[in-house]
Protein backbone atom coordinates (compact mmCIF):
# COMPACT_ATOMS: atom_id res chain seq x y z
CA UNK A 1 0.00 0.00 0.00
CA UNK A 2 1.01 3.63 -0.34
CA UNK A 3 3.14 4.82 2.57
CA UNK A 4 3.50 8.55 2.06
CA UNK A 5 1.41 11.50 0.89
CA UNK A 6 1.72 15.20 0.25
CA UNK A 7 -1.03 17.74 0.87
CA UNK A 8 -0.73 20.86 -1.28
CA UNK A 9 -1.38 23.67 1.20
CA UNK A 10 0.29 26.80 -0.12
CA UNK A 11 -2.62 28.50 -1.88
CA UNK A 12 -3.89 31.93 -0.83
CA UNK A 13 -7.57 31.25 -1.45
CA UNK A 14 -8.57 34.51 -3.12
CA UNK A 15 -11.98 33.18 -4.16
CA UNK A 16 -12.77 32.42 -0.53
CA UNK A 17 -12.18 35.98 0.66
CA UNK A 18 -13.04 37.51 3.06
CA UNK A 19 -12.85 34.23 5.02
CA UNK A 20 -9.26 33.57 3.98
CA UNK A 21 -8.12 36.99 5.14
CA UNK A 22 -7.79 35.44 8.60
CA UNK A 23 -7.24 31.71 7.93
CA UNK A 24 -5.52 29.69 5.17
CA UNK A 25 -7.70 27.47 2.97
CA UNK A 26 -6.80 24.15 4.69
CA UNK A 27 -7.95 25.63 8.01
CA UNK A 28 -11.44 26.60 6.76
CA UNK A 29 -13.78 24.78 9.21
CA UNK A 30 -16.36 22.24 8.14
CA UNK A 31 -18.70 21.57 11.06
CA UNK A 32 -16.11 23.28 13.30
CA UNK A 33 -13.22 21.08 12.09
CA UNK A 34 -10.54 22.30 9.63
CA UNK A 35 -11.00 20.70 6.23
CA UNK A 36 -7.44 19.35 6.35
CA UNK A 37 -8.38 17.22 9.36
CA UNK A 38 -10.78 15.26 7.15
CA UNK A 39 -7.96 14.51 4.69
CA UNK A 40 -5.54 13.43 7.42
CA UNK A 41 -8.10 11.12 8.99
CA UNK A 42 -8.89 9.57 5.60
CA UNK A 43 -5.20 9.00 4.93
CA UNK A 44 -4.64 7.47 8.35
CA UNK A 45 -7.62 5.15 7.96
CA UNK A 46 -6.06 3.93 4.71
CA UNK A 47 -2.67 3.21 6.22
CA UNK A 48 -0.79 6.36 5.23
CA UNK A 49 0.93 7.71 8.33
CA UNK A 50 3.68 9.92 6.89
CA UNK A 51 2.46 13.20 5.41
CA UNK A 52 4.21 16.34 4.22
CA UNK A 53 2.65 19.67 3.26
CA UNK A 54 4.01 22.70 1.47
CA UNK A 55 2.91 25.85 3.27
CA UNK A 56 3.09 29.54 2.43
CA UNK A 57 0.12 31.79 3.27
CA UNK A 58 -0.63 32.12 7.01
CA UNK A 59 1.48 29.01 7.34
CA UNK A 60 1.91 29.14 11.12
CA UNK A 61 -1.75 28.18 11.59
CA UNK A 62 -1.18 24.95 9.68
CA UNK A 63 2.15 24.08 11.23
CA UNK A 64 0.97 24.88 14.76
CA UNK A 65 -2.05 22.59 14.48
CA UNK A 66 -0.38 19.56 12.94
CA UNK A 67 3.33 19.57 13.76
CA UNK A 68 3.04 19.10 17.52
CA UNK A 69 -0.08 17.06 18.10
CA UNK A 70 0.34 13.95 15.92
CA UNK A 71 -3.32 14.09 14.94
CA UNK A 72 -4.91 10.81 13.84
CA UNK A 73 -1.60 8.97 14.15
CA UNK A 74 -0.03 11.03 11.37
CA UNK A 75 3.67 11.90 11.35
CA UNK A 76 3.39 15.41 9.91
CA UNK A 77 6.16 17.51 8.44
CA UNK A 78 6.26 20.50 6.13
CA UNK A 79 8.35 22.73 3.91
CA UNK A 80 7.86 26.48 3.92
CA UNK A 81 7.75 28.07 0.49
CA UNK A 82 9.24 31.54 0.42
CA UNK A 83 8.09 32.02 -3.17
CA UNK A 84 5.15 30.15 -4.67
CA UNK A 85 6.29 27.58 -7.22
CA UNK A 86 3.06 26.15 -8.67
CA UNK A 87 1.40 22.82 -7.98
CA UNK A 88 4.18 20.68 -9.46
CA UNK A 89 6.93 23.00 -8.22
CA UNK A 90 5.63 22.62 -4.68
CA UNK A 91 5.74 18.83 -4.97
CA UNK A 92 9.29 19.03 -6.34
CA UNK A 93 10.39 20.87 -3.20
CA UNK A 94 9.20 17.87 -1.17
CA UNK A 95 11.14 15.32 -3.24
CA UNK A 96 13.57 14.38 -0.45
CA UNK A 97 10.61 13.31 1.73
CA UNK A 98 9.71 10.46 -0.62
CA UNK A 99 11.50 7.15 -1.07
CA UNK A 100 13.00 6.20 -4.42
CA UNK A 101 11.09 3.44 -6.22
CA UNK A 102 8.00 4.08 -4.05
CA UNK A 103 4.77 5.52 -5.38
CA UNK A 104 3.15 8.37 -3.45
CA UNK A 105 -0.10 10.30 -3.19
CA UNK A 106 -0.67 14.03 -3.73
CA UNK A 107 -3.91 15.81 -2.85
CA UNK A 108 -5.19 19.33 -2.27
CA UNK A 109 -5.46 20.88 1.17
CA UNK A 110 -8.87 22.37 0.37
CA UNK A 111 -10.47 19.18 -0.97
CA UNK A 112 -13.06 17.06 0.81
CA UNK A 113 -13.34 13.43 -0.22
CA UNK A 114 -13.71 9.85 0.94
CA UNK A 115 -12.51 8.38 -2.37
CA UNK A 116 -11.52 4.73 -2.71
CA UNK A 117 -7.80 5.10 -2.05
CA UNK A 118 -6.87 1.40 -2.00
CA UNK A 119 -8.80 0.66 -5.18
CA UNK A 120 -7.23 3.68 -6.88
CA UNK A 121 -3.76 2.47 -5.98
CA UNK A 122 -4.50 -1.01 -7.30
CA UNK A 123 -5.62 0.53 -10.60
CA UNK A 124 -2.47 2.65 -10.68
CA UNK A 125 -0.17 -0.36 -10.19
CA UNK A 126 -2.01 -2.37 -12.82
CA UNK A 127 -1.73 0.44 -15.38
CA UNK A 128 2.04 0.89 -14.95
CA UNK A 129 1.47 4.58 -15.73
CA UNK A 130 3.70 7.33 -14.35
CA UNK A 131 0.62 8.95 -12.80
CA UNK A 132 -2.97 8.08 -12.05
CA UNK A 133 -5.38 11.00 -11.85
CA UNK A 134 -8.47 10.55 -9.71
CA UNK A 135 -11.41 11.73 -11.82
CA UNK A 136 -15.06 12.38 -11.05
CA UNK A 137 -18.16 12.39 -13.27
CA UNK A 138 -20.08 15.66 -12.92
CA UNK A 139 -23.08 17.30 -14.51
CA UNK A 140 -22.25 18.89 -17.86
CA UNK A 141 -23.49 22.25 -16.65
CA UNK A 142 -20.51 22.36 -14.25
CA UNK A 143 -17.66 21.50 -16.63
CA UNK A 144 -16.56 25.10 -17.23
CA UNK A 145 -15.27 25.23 -13.64
CA UNK A 146 -12.84 22.34 -13.97
CA UNK A 147 -10.18 20.61 -16.01
CA UNK A 148 -11.93 18.05 -18.21
CA UNK A 149 -10.29 14.74 -19.14
CA UNK A 150 -11.03 12.56 -22.17
CA UNK A 151 -10.05 8.89 -21.79
CA UNK A 152 -9.85 5.80 -23.97
CA UNK A 153 -11.33 2.36 -23.34
CA UNK A 154 -8.41 1.52 -21.00
CA UNK A 155 -8.94 4.64 -18.84
CA UNK A 156 -5.80 6.27 -20.22
CA UNK A 157 -5.86 9.98 -20.98
CA UNK A 158 -6.34 10.90 -24.63
CA UNK A 159 -6.35 14.65 -24.04
CA UNK A 160 -7.21 17.45 -21.62
CA UNK A 161 -9.60 20.38 -21.83
CA UNK A 162 -9.05 23.19 -19.35
CA UNK A 163 -12.37 24.69 -18.22
CA UNK A 164 -14.17 24.27 -21.55
CA UNK A 165 -17.48 25.87 -22.39
CA UNK A 166 -20.38 23.52 -21.77
CA UNK A 167 -21.10 23.13 -25.49
CA UNK A 168 -17.44 22.38 -26.24
CA UNK A 169 -16.80 19.82 -23.49
CA UNK A 170 -15.88 16.39 -24.86
CA UNK A 171 -16.34 14.66 -21.53
CA UNK A 172 -17.92 15.06 -18.11
CA UNK A 173 -14.94 13.55 -16.30
CA UNK A 174 -13.00 16.16 -14.35
CA UNK A 175 -9.62 16.25 -12.64
CA UNK A 176 -10.07 16.23 -8.85
CA UNK A 177 -6.50 17.31 -8.14
CA UNK A 178 -5.72 13.96 -6.48
CA UNK A 179 -2.77 12.09 -7.98
CA UNK A 180 -0.81 8.87 -7.46
CA UNK A 181 2.70 9.26 -8.85
CA UNK A 182 5.67 7.08 -9.55
CA UNK A 183 8.86 8.54 -8.11
CA UNK A 184 10.01 9.01 -11.71
CA UNK A 185 7.74 12.05 -11.96
CA UNK A 186 10.53 14.07 -10.35
CA UNK A 187 12.56 13.62 -13.55
CA UNK A 188 9.90 15.67 -15.35
CA UNK A 189 9.67 18.57 -12.89
CA UNK A 190 12.59 21.02 -12.93
CA UNK A 191 13.95 22.35 -9.66
CA UNK A 192 13.55 25.99 -8.60
CA UNK A 193 11.04 26.68 -11.37
CA UNK A 194 7.39 27.67 -11.27
CA UNK A 195 5.75 24.56 -12.67
CA UNK A 196 2.13 23.47 -12.80
CA UNK A 197 0.65 20.01 -13.30
CA UNK A 198 -2.15 21.01 -15.66
CA UNK A 199 -0.21 23.56 -17.72
CA UNK A 200 3.29 22.07 -17.71
CA UNK A 201 3.67 18.49 -16.45
CA UNK A 202 0.74 16.74 -18.12
CA UNK A 203 1.29 18.31 -21.57
CA UNK A 204 4.97 17.30 -21.36
CA UNK A 205 4.00 13.73 -20.42
CA UNK A 206 1.60 13.55 -23.36
CA UNK A 207 4.21 14.92 -25.77
CA UNK A 208 6.86 12.43 -24.68
CA UNK A 209 4.61 9.37 -24.75
CA UNK A 210 4.17 8.64 -21.05
CA UNK A 211 0.97 6.87 -20.04
CA UNK A 212 -1.41 8.87 -17.85
CA UNK A 213 -3.96 6.67 -16.14
CA UNK A 214 -7.28 7.66 -14.55
CA UNK A 215 -9.38 6.20 -11.78
CA UNK A 216 -13.01 7.26 -11.58
CA UNK A 217 -14.25 7.67 -8.03
CA UNK A 218 -17.89 7.07 -7.23
CA UNK A 219 -17.48 8.47 -3.75
CA UNK A 220 -17.85 12.02 -2.48
CA UNK A 221 -15.52 14.77 -3.71
CA UNK A 222 -15.72 18.53 -3.35
CA UNK A 223 -13.29 21.30 -4.20
CA UNK A 224 -13.83 23.99 -1.58
CA UNK A 225 -12.70 26.74 -3.91
CA UNK A 226 -15.59 29.19 -3.70
CA UNK A 227 -17.86 30.56 -0.99
CA UNK A 228 -20.95 28.81 -2.35
CA UNK A 229 -19.09 25.50 -2.62
CA UNK A 230 -17.83 25.93 0.93
CA UNK A 231 -21.40 26.34 2.18
CA UNK A 232 -22.54 23.32 0.15
CA UNK A 233 -19.68 21.19 1.48
CA UNK A 234 -20.48 22.09 5.07
CA UNK A 235 -24.11 21.08 4.46
CA UNK A 236 -22.95 17.81 2.89
CA UNK A 237 -20.97 16.92 6.02
CA UNK A 238 -24.00 17.67 8.19
CA UNK A 239 -26.21 15.49 5.98
CA UNK A 240 -23.73 12.60 5.93
CA UNK A 241 -23.03 12.80 2.19
CA UNK A 242 -19.33 12.30 2.86
CA UNK A 243 -18.22 9.38 4.99
CA UNK A 244 -16.51 10.55 8.15
CA UNK A 245 -16.63 9.94 11.88
CA UNK A 246 -18.93 11.71 14.31
CA UNK A 247 -16.00 11.58 16.71
CA UNK A 248 -14.36 14.02 14.33
CA UNK A 249 -17.20 16.53 14.15
CA UNK A 250 -19.32 15.80 17.23
CA UNK A 251 -23.02 15.05 17.61
CA UNK A 252 -25.43 16.36 14.99
CA UNK A 253 -28.91 17.34 16.12
CA UNK A 254 -31.74 18.24 13.74
CA UNK A 255 -29.29 19.03 10.93
CA UNK A 256 -27.15 21.40 12.98
CA UNK A 257 -24.01 21.14 15.06
CA UNK A 258 -22.91 23.50 17.81
CA UNK A 259 -19.87 23.80 20.04
CA UNK A 260 -21.64 26.55 22.02
CA UNK A 261 -24.66 26.73 24.30
CA UNK A 262 -27.47 27.91 22.06
CA UNK A 263 -29.87 28.66 24.96
CA UNK A 264 -33.22 29.63 23.44
CA UNK A 265 -31.88 30.52 19.98
CA UNK A 266 -34.01 29.12 17.16
CA UNK A 267 -31.81 27.00 14.85
CA UNK A 268 -33.29 25.79 11.55
CA UNK A 269 -31.87 24.25 8.39
CA UNK A 270 -28.22 23.24 8.04
CA UNK A 271 -26.26 25.23 10.61
CA UNK A 272 -22.79 24.97 12.08
CA UNK A 273 -21.94 26.99 15.21
CA UNK A 274 -18.43 27.22 16.65
CA UNK A 275 -17.03 27.67 20.14
CA UNK A 276 -17.72 30.50 22.58
CA UNK A 277 -20.65 31.98 20.66
CA UNK A 278 -23.10 34.03 22.71
CA UNK A 279 -26.72 34.55 21.65
CA UNK A 280 -29.11 37.19 22.89
CA UNK A 281 -32.87 36.76 23.25
CA UNK A 282 -35.05 35.84 20.25
CA UNK A 283 -32.12 35.02 18.00
CA UNK A 284 -32.85 33.03 14.84
CA UNK A 285 -30.21 31.26 12.78
CA UNK A 286 -31.15 29.57 9.51
CA UNK A 287 -28.91 27.70 7.03
CA UNK A 288 -25.78 29.50 8.25
CA UNK A 289 -22.21 28.89 9.38
CA UNK A 290 -20.87 30.71 12.44
CA UNK A 291 -17.24 30.28 13.41
CA UNK A 292 -15.85 30.82 16.94
CA UNK A 293 -16.31 33.74 19.34
CA UNK A 294 -19.35 35.39 17.77
CA UNK A 295 -21.85 37.53 19.68
CA UNK A 296 -25.37 37.79 18.23
CA UNK A 297 -27.47 40.58 19.75
CA UNK A 298 -31.12 40.35 20.83
CA UNK A 299 -33.68 39.87 18.10
CA UNK A 300 -31.17 39.28 15.29
CA UNK A 301 -31.89 36.85 12.45
CA UNK A 302 -29.01 35.33 10.47
CA UNK A 303 -30.08 33.57 7.27
CA UNK A 304 -28.09 31.83 4.52
CA UNK A 305 -24.86 33.45 5.72
CA UNK A 306 -21.29 32.72 6.77
CA UNK A 307 -19.65 34.62 9.65
CA UNK A 308 -15.96 34.29 10.50
CA UNK A 309 -14.63 34.31 14.06
CA UNK A 310 -14.54 37.30 16.43
CA UNK A 311 -17.52 39.23 15.12
CA UNK A 312 -20.47 40.96 16.78
CA UNK A 313 -23.72 40.76 14.82
CA UNK A 314 -25.98 43.70 15.67
CA UNK A 315 -28.53 43.55 12.84
CA UNK A 316 -30.28 41.04 10.61
CA UNK A 317 -28.18 39.64 7.80
CA UNK A 318 -29.14 37.44 4.84
CA UNK A 319 -26.99 35.86 2.12
CA UNK A 320 -23.87 37.53 3.46
CA UNK A 321 -20.30 36.52 4.17
CA UNK A 322 -18.70 38.40 7.04
CA UNK A 323 -14.94 38.02 7.35
CA UNK A 324 -12.45 39.24 9.88
CA UNK A 325 -13.06 42.81 11.04
CA UNK A 326 -15.37 44.70 8.73
CA UNK A 327 -14.87 42.70 5.54
CA UNK A 328 -18.26 41.88 4.05
CA UNK A 329 -19.41 40.15 0.87
CA UNK A 330 -22.72 39.08 -0.62
CA UNK A 331 -23.07 35.31 -0.96
CA UNK A 332 -23.99 34.50 -4.57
Amino acid sequence: MLKKAMIMSAGIGTRLEPLTLSVPKPMIPLCNVPVMDFSLLHLSNNGIKDVIANVYYLSEQITERYSKKNKYGINFTYIKEEVLSGTAGGVKKCQSFFDKNDDFLVLSGDGLTDFELKEAYEAHKKSDAIVTIIVKEIDKTEVSKYGVIVTDENNLVKHFQEKPKQEEALSTLINTGIYIFKYDIFNIIPANTFFDFAKDVFPRLMETGYKINTFKTNRYWSDIGSLSQYKNSNDDVLKGAVSTSHQLIGDIENNYISASEINDAEITGCCSIGKNCIFGRNVKIENSILWDNIIVNDGVTIKDSIIASNNIVTENIERAVVGAGTEYRVLT
